[in-house]
């Protein structure tokens, strides 16, 4: 009898712990989340215009380069759920201070990392309807449309900084073209470079040419970059946001966003987290923030606008959310931990821990309030 008792009791407290993990918290607890973590990040870093030093580097980075530009991304997150006006003045005071431009201040770069803060130009402008916001990123994004090439995205973070410029530019003028060039340039990088950087066999992304076979993982399967992925998956959610239903491409942007989601859900750790090799958890494996708040952030945007289905995709991003709130956030502080720093691959800005701070910080937290403002409109 006492064998039958403590067996039972096992029972309850697994299932109670499963259960702990696949229910969201309040909406009320995820908006206080994002908000402290937010915190910690405007008051470190209270002038929006000072440069970004980076020691190790010896240089001297603006601060409209693609990581901040990522940080803003998720700060209009915030704002669209929580219009608080000190996150307008910060972002405003951010565009003022780099004249709403591009990195080096030029509407001639193709390089995607450097027009990523262009979202944010145009986010804002759709708010406050001031021309310059958006002269400059205009500028450049006509430069795209009315060139040829279309072979610039040749790394998949690319998708994520350049795609949604594009199309927020699409929608706001009301023009195919723009539309036309994002779906040229993203098919270039998914079917022709290096044979395609998309496996749909398996339903995810090769980081670059590096990394496509015969190039393995120590385990022998194919690698698959978490953050990576999180960004393809994070590009995808936002460009259906603007992309017209008619759009003859559309369907198929909705048919790769699926196929990743399922692909994402089956590779989630027991404890929530993915590790920042997909496939093989032996290659830096552990906990990782900025592909685990990419990947949350696709599904429950994805269930938001009734491309996901919540019974089978909740619990994922149910337990992907509470593990970053709970064991990655510094509750006294607001820090974000288990964020792996720049680069391209698995073994890159390692040691990725609790206490690691990254080269650059700014990213995962964009990351993180990108998940949570779809989190937070999940009823």
């Amino acid at each position: 009898m006492k064998k039958v008792f403590i067996t039972m009791m096992a029972l309850v407290a697994f299932v109670t712990s499963i259960n702990a993990q696949t229910t969201l918290p309040s909406q009320k607890e995820t908006l206080q989340q994002m908000i402290k973590v937010n915190n910690y990040f405007m008051k470190k870093y209270p002038d929006p215009s000072a440069v970004i030093p980076y020691y190790s580097r010896k240089k001297i980075y603006e601060a409209n380069i693609w990581t901040r530009a990522v940080y803003y991304e998720g700060l209009m997150a915030l704002y669209s759920i929580y219009p608080e006006n000190r996150y307008y003045d910060y972002t405003y005071a951010w565009g003022e201070a780099h004249n709403w431009g591009m990195r080096n201040d030029v509407t001639t770069t193709r390089n995607a990392d450097n027009y990523c803060a262009g979202q944010t130009y145009i986010d804002m402008y759709n708010l406050a309807q001031e021309p310059k916001m958006l002269t400059k990123t205009l500028a450049c994004m006509n430069m795209l449309v009315n060139t040829p090439q279309v072979n610039d995205w040749t790394w998949i973070d690319a998708i994520q900084m350049g795609m949604p410029v594009l199309t927020k530019m699409g929608k706001l003028k009301g023009e195919q073209k723009y539309f036309d060039k994002a779906w040229e340039m993203y098919e270039w990088s998914r079917n022709t470079l290096a044979g395609g950087l998309y496996n749909p066999k398996e339903g995810l992304w090769w980081r670059d040419a590096d990394f496509v076979p015969p190039y393995k993982e120590p385990n022998g399967k194919n690698c698959y970059w978490s953050r990576g992925n999180g960004w393809v998956i994070a590009a995808l959610a936002r460009i259906l946001e603007d992309v017209p239903a008619n759009d003859p491409n559309r369907k198929t942007y909705i048919a790769d966003f699926k196929a990743m989601c399922k692909a994402i859900k089956d590779c989630q750790r027991e404890d929530g987290f993915w590790n920042v090799s997909m496939h093989d958890e032996s290659n830096f494996g552990g906990k990782e923030s900025t592909g685990t708040a990419l990947f949350v952030y696709g599904m429950a945007w994805g269930i938001n606008n009734g491309i996901l289905d919540k019974e089978e995709y909740l619990p994922s991003l149910a337990k992907g959310w509470n593990a970053i709130i709970k064991e990655a956030v510094h509750q006294d502080t607001g820090f974000l931990g288990y964020v792996q720093g720049t680069g391209k691959e698995p073994k890159d800005g390692q040691p990725v821990t609790y206490k690691s701070m990254p080269d650059f910080e700014d990213y995962g937290i964009g990351c993180f309030l990108l998940a949570g403002s779809e989190v937070y409109k999940l009823k």
